[in-house]
């Protein structure tokens, strides 16, 4: 017999171990698939290792790759680490992006630095207050945030390609001649570029050093702080919490309107550190939101390890990219993320519970119990001396 028994103490090793363990069987399933599909897997692995990090230019790109990732990740695990399941990210990223373009374009005449911070204040408040509403709907009325953010991002989206395909706003260009064929978004100013910092033959974007410290900072609060502790307690028992005088409705909106903020940080990013204009089409082709909450899963909710599955789901990213052709399909590096989010999300249950294995007792025959021969009546028979 099989049986799953709780434990009442993780060891440490175990939280290493057991994600390790399921990283390499994901790497030993997907190459049975590439296998499958006629790909030698070995010569595949190393084709992703080389278009992703050791031909030139290829790290670089990885950096470009998972910028957006580690800010969607960020969002969704702060907001997965209490149970509250914001699937929103893509939105609220599209509201960061308008949220700096806008601010960007605006305030274009102010000296770079100020600018930079006025469009990561612009992207904040943008995807704060687009989170903010199915966060409202969850604490007052007890909504689905599920549905409710899942559903704001096809408004978002729409809203986005509004402001560029049809109307005339103020994020829309419409002095060039090919703005006017092909309607695009306004230009930002070269103030408006976030720097980057060049190490040899690696670039590291902005968004992705002020990422790094976003984590770091996160992962401090989480552990150190008393709205880290009120988290853990409403993740833990939501009775506890309300029980121990923890504002609930407070904590639910505060905490979704601060998972929003970071992924509008993203959208900001987006737009100040690669393309310099709202461009709807190429972020919702990208899916950075929904690629974010795979990261997070992966990552099991700590801010610090977010950065390092974004690292690994930008190199598949990247590599997918490069790799595309007749011969390989982008979805099979699609099908290569979901195994490996499989196999962490499944080996889950051997850091939470032991797995014990008994067999079964074999049964002894014993013999019939023998019944005592029939006494006749009248007949007078000795126990213990005595006389019945």
């Amino acid at each position: 017999m099989i049986r799953f028994t709780a434990r009442e103490n993780v060891p440490r090793w175990l939280n290493f171990a057991v994600p390790l363990a399921a990283v390499v069987v994901a790497v030993i399933v997907a190459g049975v698939v590439l296998a499958a599909t006629s790909h030698n897997p070995l010569t595949t692995y190393q084709s992703i290792i080389q278009a992703s990090i050791t031909q030139p230019g290829a790290f670089s790109q990885t950096l470009v790759s998972m910028t957006p990732l580690m800010f969607t990740g960020l969002a969704a695990a702060v907001a997965f680490r209490m149970r509250l399941w914001n699937i929103g990210g893509e939105g609220q990223l599209y509201m960061g992006a308008i949220g700096a373009a806008g601010v960007g374009l605006y305030f274009h005449s102010l000296p770079g630095p100020l600018l930079i911070v006025a469009m990561i204040v612009g992207g904040v408040l943008a995807g704060m207050l687009w989170a903010s509403i199915p966060g409202a709907l969850r604490a007052y009325l007890n909504t689905n945030e599920i549905l409710t953010t899942l559903m704001l991002n096809y408004v978002a989206a729409n809203v986005m390609y509004y402001l560029i395909f049809d109307s005339n706003s103020y994020w829309r260009d419409l002095t060039s001649p090919s703005a006017k064929v092909f309607p695009q978004g306004k230009t930002l100013s070269d103030a408006a570029t976030w720097p980057a910092l060049q190490l040899g033959n690696v670039t590291i974007p902005f968004g992705l050093l002020f990422a790094i410290g976003l984590a770091l900072l996160l992962w401090g609060m989480i552990r150190a702080t008393r709205y880290g502790y009120e988290m853990r307690v409403l993740a833990d028992s939501p009775m506890v919490g309300r029980y121990g005088g923890i504002r609930t409705r407070r904590k639910i909106l505060s905490l979704m309107a601060i998972s929003g903020g970071i992924a509008g940080i993203g959208g900001a990013s987006q737009v100040g550190d690669f393309s310099h204009v709202l461009d709807p089409r190429g972020l919702e082709q990208a899916g950075f939101g929904y690629s974010g909450i795979v990261v997070a899963a992966l990552a099991r909710y700590n801010p610090i390890a977010v950065v390092v599955t974004s690292f690994f789901i930008g190199m598949l990213v990247n590599a997918g990219f490069a790799l595309q052709g007749p011969n390989f399909p982008i979805g099979l590096t699609g099908t290569m993320e979901g195994i490996l989010l499989f196999c962490v999300l499944g080996a889950e249950i051997f850091t939470r519970y032991r797995l014990t294995v008994r067999r079964p007792h074999a049964k002894v025959r014993t013999a019939a119990p023998v019944s005592p021969p029939p006494v006749a009546v009248g007949q007078a028979t000795t126990s213990h001396g005595g006389v019945s």
